[in-house]
């Protein structure tokens, strides 16, 4: 072939196009061989083009497309031809051309592959898709893979469209250091040894938090960075150790203005991105409501079952079990009396439960700490039966009516002397029950909201003090702050997290910029001036010198993504994840280092991963 670089992509040849000579380049997706024709599906992320080897080809070419095999990466120049009505092809966006080939080029062939790219399905419709380690392994044939594709390319416009929209409200994009002082984050740094330095490290930033609000007493008053974040933990679905956020500041700003930005940042992303309207503005929930009403700070809203209070039963029985959690309300004035026995009405569920799939609810409700899961079934005639049915007889109608329950629904209840306990509990099965009947509004795709009011601080048991919920900067709500000393478990922070479709995607604050109040925080958390002065010394330093009010947040984008794409784990979103044991089998990372290396840096190991 005289000039082998491609004129046009396989993804925009159209009927318009008839007759005009073309080069195109892309890997061989299938082939077929009918005898006298040879059909070629070429592909690159563009899309597919058919190429057909027919009669007019030379005996040279025909050789050469007989020989083709899947991902095989060629050069082919034809002229585009007009496909029979009856052939056109309306799943493919060139469906209704194919090209003629006269001439073929191989750059390259390929060996077999570990397992297929192109979309293979059962007999029953699902997609086999093969083993994660084994994908990982192979990552840049994954990469070819249409869906891999598809979300690689929507993260793109997804970025773009967040920098397009952020720049256009007078956002700075400033990057911030990758090596920094190790500091107290929560999870554990990962820390990088000083070859200059002997015994000394620089930490990869978990986030740039300390970073951007130094930015805002530089005067920067509106910063943005697409920030690269490292964690050392324990990796999930939707966690891995190295990952990405959407980190925004703002001056001289509040809770409502950092919250309204940020919604108009996402109904711009999911406009330009997908072409999905969002509401000008989310829901908005305290904790202590998410907790009550829905048994989680995360709560997915894409369908409306909501826990309630059940207290009244413990007096209509002898029932002990729902004793205990109904007492507890006298002792949780904080949270205005709510009791710890929780009910969830179930509609039109009673056909659909046996005892054995209500059994996997108790599981579920076991896992997170409950003692059991206490049910009855309200029957055609408007009475109970099967669980704990006997101990309420004679009682329907009263529980019936104030529960909000009718014939054929199944009640779900969880009991705890501690209020949170039953309502993680009975909001994990309620998680459970959205999946199991297919719950979900389809109107309703994309569901956010706002847990706001916040408890600032939590008490540790074990080692018996008092810790942030959030972070040591995150600013009290002014009504606290003369009592924050004295009734620490009474103050709310303003802080704020966005939550999606049952995500958090994002958590943020309000800051401190007083030093004298970062300080009180400080003692109550039990840090002592020297502890502080060696972690944020710089940071405190700073606010002395006229420190504006500011705030700001930090959306996940892999996170954000993943549920764009409907994915349950962010691997599928990033081009070189880590697997679950923080790996990649791809480039077999991480892995040991030279001795020489090792002196370099002053480093002796003294354990060897076998």
């Amino acid at each position: 072939m005289e000039n082998s670089k491609r004129t046009v992509t396989c993804g925009e040849l159209t009927k318009a196009d008839v007759g005009k000579k073309v080069v195109l380049n892309g890997w061989v997706s299938r082939t077929r061989d009918l005898g006298g024709l040879i059909f070629i599906r070429l592909r690159d992320r563009y899309g597919i083009t058919q190429v057909m080897v027919g009669d007019n080809a030379s005996d040279e070419v025909k050789k050469i497309a007989a020989s083709l095999k899947s991902e095989y990466c060629i050069a082919v120049e034809g002229v585009v031809a007009a496909r029979a009505e009856k052939d056109v092809n309306k799943d493919m966006a060139t469906g209704e051309i194919e090209v003629e080939a006269c001439d073929i080029e191989i750059f390259t062939t390929s060996q077999e592959l570990p397992f297929s790219i192109e979309e293979v399905r059962q007999k029953d419709g699902t997609l086999v898709v093969a083993n994660e380690d084994l994908r990982l392994k192979y990552r840049y044939l994954d990469l070819r893979r249409e869906p891999m594709q598809h979300n690689i390319i929507l993260r793109s416009a997804v970025t773009f469209a967040t920098r397009e929209f952020l720049t256009s409200k007078g956002f700075l994009e400033i990057e911030t250091p990758t090596f920094i002082k190790s500091t107290p984050e929560g999870a554990r740094d990962y820390l990088v040894p000083s070859r200059v330095h002997p015994g000394k490290f620089y930490s990869l930033p978990q986030s740039p938090q300390l970073y951007k609000q130094l930015l805002m007493v530089s005067g920067f008053d509106k910063y943005f960075q697409i920030a690269r974040c490292y964690r050392d933990e324990d990796a999930r679905g939707d966690r891995q150790p190295e990952f990405t956020q959407i980190d925004m500041e703002m001056s001289f700003t509040n809770r409502e203005e950092v919250l309204d930005t940020t919604e108009e940042l996402m109904r711009h992303i999911f406009k330009k991105t997908l072409n999905y309207e969002l509401p000008v503005h989310f829901d908005r929930i305290s904790w202590d409501d998410a907790f009550d009403l829905y048994g989680s700070d995360k709560p997915d809203l894409r369908f409306d079952m909501k826990m309630q209070d059940a207290a009244f039963m413990a007096d209509l029985s002898d029932f002990n079990a729902f004793k205990a959690g109904a007492a507890n309300a006298d002792k949780n004035i904080e949270r205005h009396k709510r009791s710890g026995l929780k009910a969830l009405v179930v509609k039109n569920a009673a056909d659909k439960y046996s005892r054995k799939h209500i059994e996997a609810l108790e599981a579920v409700a076991k896992i997170n700490h409950a003692k059991g899961l206490a049910w009855m079934k309200v029957d055609a005639e408007g009475k109970f039966e099967g669980g704990i049915s006997k101990f309420f007889a004679g009682k329907e109608a009263e529980i019936c009516s104030r529960l909000g329950a009718e014939k054929n629904d199944l009640l779900l209840f969880v009991s705890d002397e501690k209020w949170q306990t039953a309502c993680v509990a009975l909001g994990a099965v309620r998680k459970q029950l959205g999946k199991d009947l297919n719950l979900y509004n389809p109107k309703d795709e994309f569901h956010f909201a706002w847990i706001i009011d916040f408890p600032y601080f939590a008490w540790n048991e074990e080692e018996n003090h008092w810790e942030t919920e959030h972070h040591m900067f995150t600013l009290p709500q002014k009504k606290y702050w003369d009592t924050l000393e004295s009734d620490p478990g009474s103050v709310k922070g303003d802080l704020y997290d966005l939550v999606l479709n049952g995500y958090e995607l994002a958590s943020g604050s309000m800051r401190i910029n007083d030093p004298a109040l970062q300080e009180r925080i400080f003692e109550i958390v039990g840090y002592s001036r020297e502890r502080a002065e060696k972690a944020f010394g710089f940071l405190v330093q700073a606010f002395k010198f006229g420190a504006p009010p500011h705030g700001g947040i930090a959306p996940g984008l892999d996170r954000l993504i993943m549920l764009m794409c409907h994915e349950e784990s962010i691997h599928e979103v990033i081009a070189f994840p880590k697997n679950n044991l923080a790996m990649s089998p791809m480039d077999e990372c991480p892995s040991a280092v030279d001795q020489s290396q090792l002196d370099d840096l002053h480093l002796k190991c003294t354990e060897v991963e076998k």
